[in-house]
């Protein structure tokens, strides 16, 4: 420990960025975040909004997998919950963007403690099975249900601001990237709290939570609640962003995608739930990039769906056997290199 390292107030000891380098870093990142639309083309800004999105949903789960250490396979559903929500009440009401996320939120989050209920019987992988149950039920009801559209799904209208229509990837950048980062802030206060401590303690030793005094079955439920939240909103931004929801948006393969963000990026993290995020939204992008070198590139639509599957399930299975604390960790081991060069063994 660096001499004068040692907090003299709790305040200072509770602060989510201690050094004044860490706060510089994040003022820079601010800055670039800010500058960057301005900067990039209309692709990396599509990419950018994306990644935010899919940075949300993976902090979701990474609340209830990585942080409680209850598996789902169900958080493409709960996305799928929230976009038609916001596609409903922005069809049907004309409601503000504000209220249809938090709306959406909500309603994910009440599908989230429905789906939880299980969680005080089962876990592991009778957990993950009864969530792609919940997900195939809500598949079905997204293709049979007339409010939702049925297979042909719904467009959704863009949202607004004071009368200015957020129709491209530029203006959506401006609502999606501070809704992602008030929900990482969150996030990352959760588990200084009371409430945040008890989920890892159910994480680590559930029975001796118990005795503790947590009452397991309501930190679970309010866990999944939360992470449902996380990916309810971030379904709302997407119906925003694509601008049509159907059935098919949400698929069984997108939730083995956040899973593989948080197994890639490192379990029980926020950063490691940022870098999932990206790292798994740019691989098939690249994937595209290496399909269009083929000689066949006219099948590479055909190519990609299968090979993007077998990618990510290698992704998770290198990841669990070579670094299984995830790209956090390497991100970690590279400061501390850092920090302690020229001075280390």
């Amino acid at each position: 420990m660096r001499i004068g390292a040692a907090k003299q107030t709790y305040a200072a000891d509770a602060a989510l960025f201690d050094t004044a380098t860490q706060r510089r870093w994040i003022a820079a990142l601010a800055l670039a975040l800010v500058a960057f639309p301005f900067l990039a083309d209309e692709y990396w800004l599509y990419l950018a909004c994306l990644i935010a999105i899919n940075v949300a949903s993976a902090c979701g789960l990474n609340i209830l997998t990585g942080y409680t250490g209850l598996v789902s396979l169900g958080q493409a559903a709960f996305m799928g919950l929230g976009a038609y929500t916001v596609a409903i009440l922005q069809a049907r009401f004309g409601t503000p963007f504000w209220v249809n996320l938090f709306a959406a939120g909500t309603v994910a989050m009440i599908g989230g403690v429905l789906v939880g209920i299980p969680s005080l019987r089962v876990k592991g992988l009778y957990l993950a099975i009864a969530t792609i149950a919940a997900s195939v039920l809500a598949h079905f009801l997204f293709a049979n249900l007339a409010l939702t559209g049925g297979t042909s799904g719904l467009s959704v209208q863009p949202a607004s601001i004071f009368g200015i229509a957020l129709d491209t990837s530029f203006k959506l950048y401006w609502l999606i990237l501070p809704v992602t980062a008030l929900m990482l802030l969150g996030a990352a206060n959760l588990f200084r709290t009371r409430i945040g401590r008890a989920f890892i303690a159910i994480r680590d030793r559930d029975i001796s939570a118990e005795v503790l005094g947590i009452p397991l079955l309501r930190y679970k439920l309010l866990s999944f609640g939360l992470s449902s939240f996380y990916a309810g909103v971030a379904g709302g931004l997407w119906a925003y962003f694509f601008r049509v929801v159907t059935p098919e948006s949400f698929p069984l393969v997108m939730s083995i995608f956040f899973l593989a963000a948080i197994i890639v990026g490192g379990m029980g993290s926020i950063l490691g739930a940022i870098l999932g995020a990206v790292f798994m939204t740019l691989v098939p992008e690249l994937l595209k990039l290496v399909v269009g070198w083929l000689p066949m590139s006219a099948n590479a639509t055909l190519i990609l769906s299968p090979v993007r599957t077998i990618v990510f399930g290698a992704l998770i299975v290198a990841f669990l056997i070579f670094e299984p604390h995830g790209l956090a960790e390497m991100w970690r081991r590279v400061r501390r290199f850092f920090h302690l060069w020229p001075f280390r063994n």
